[in-house]
Order: C-alpha cells, then structure tokens, then sequence
C-alpha cells in the first residue's frame, strides 16, 4: 500500500492505548502515541472543522506513533510535524485515523497557544506512567469539549469478548478515561459503563474500579 504524506501543526498529544474487556476482566495493550493534527495530507478528502473552514488546505487527523519515536522527538502541542503514513487496516481497533509511520520529522514549534492548565499539553510521559498512574472514566461529552489536547485524556477503542467459550463473539466501541490529577476541575466521570456477557448477563463496572485503579496518587497527583 503507497503511503501518504503528511505536515501540520499538532493539536494533541495522548497515549494509544487499546482496551480488551471480558465481562468484569479488563486488560490493556500499550501501543504507542497518538498525534492530532491540523494540516494536509496526500489523496484524503479534506473534512473540515469549522477552524479549519477558513483554510481549504487544513484539515485535522489523526496519527499514531510508537513509544521510541515518542521518546525521539518529544512532541508536544503546537510542533510542526510531517511525515508519512498508512490509514488504519480496522478502524474498531486504533483511536487513530493512520499509522505506521516513516519519515517523521519535527520542523518547528509554535507556542502562541500556550496557557496555564487545565488542559496539560506539555510533552507527554513514558508509557509506562500511564500504566503505573492508572485512570478513571471520563464522560465522553466533557472527553469531546475539555479534553481533547490534554496529554491525560484517553479515547480508547475497546473489544469485547462477550463469551469466552465463543471468542469470535466480539463487540466494539470507543470509551474515554482520564489519566490525570484527581483535582481537576474539568473532570466529570459520566454514566457508570456496561459490558455484556454471555447469556445476556450485563457487569456494571461501579465507581470503586476507578478508586482502586487510582487510589495511590494524591489529589494534585
């Protein structure tokens, strides 16, 4: 598959993380970075935001990077990003829109935007923090309207396994969490999540999943 061709300023730094979820069993795999832009890219029909209306040669997309080039290039919001790229192979699966990445480079940076957080947009941590940081669930409209630029906010795409002793029966959909200070004054965890299992069984993972899975940190944490 011919790749595409990418450049753009960066809106967004955030882990890429993907979720497996069976019944009340959750696990996750650590995929690297995700990167939204706001730019052009080769042989893709533009879907403008009303920001970029302005601009016909913008759009935002976005891309996902490995750990080591996360590490190389220390990007954050407001870097000026280009390289090339492949669309996703099952979209249920990447918070992403591309991926598998080649010729990446980091031309510049702009810093007009900056501000005092919330939202945090700073370059983003080791991977290995999110895990040991643990998360909360994040109403997906506060995800949408508050979160999107924060190196804390998550969407993640989740498989369901609704029967283990029939894998195939799988279900998809996206959740969002917050991996960031427990004081935030943007937080708001929205309805508690479902998962169904088999035989029509349905687990309600309760608020205390998200105490224990962040209860180590201090509230500033």
């Amino acid at each position: 598959m011919s790749k595409l061709a990418f450049k753009g300023i960066i809106i967004s730094v955030q882990p890429r993380i993907r979720m497996i979820r069976s019944f009340d069993e959750r696990s996750h795999n650590y995929l690297g970075y995700s990167l939204l832009i706001k730019g052009v890219i080769d042989n893709v029909e533009p879907e403008f935001s009303e920001e970029a209306e302005q601009d016909p040669s913008n759009r935002i997309f976005s891309v996902g990077i490995g750990k080591a080039a996360q590490q190389k290039h220390q990007f954050c919001v407001g870097n000026e990003v280009s390289g090339e790229c492949a669309p996703v192979a099952d979209e249920r699966l990447e918070p992403v829109e591309f991926y598998k990445v080649s010729k990446l480079k980091k031309a510049g940076n702009n810093t007009t935007h900056r501000h005092a957080p919330p939202p945090w947009e700073e370059v983003t941590p080791e991977l290995e923090e999110y895990r040991e940081r643990g998360h909360r669930r994040l109403a997906a409209r506060t995800y949408d309207s508050k979160c999107t630029t924060c190196l804390w906010g998550c969407r993640m795409p989740v498989e369901i396994i609704v029967d283990n002793w029939n894998p195939r029966k799988r279900k998809y959909r996206f959740e969002t969490f917050c991996y960031g200070p427990l004081s935030c004054n943007l937080y708001k965890a929205g309805p508690i999540r479902k998962v169904e299992g088999r035989n029509g069984m349905v687990y309600e993972e309760e608020d205390w999943v998200d105490e224990e899975s962040t209860g180590h940190r201090e509230l500033d944490e």
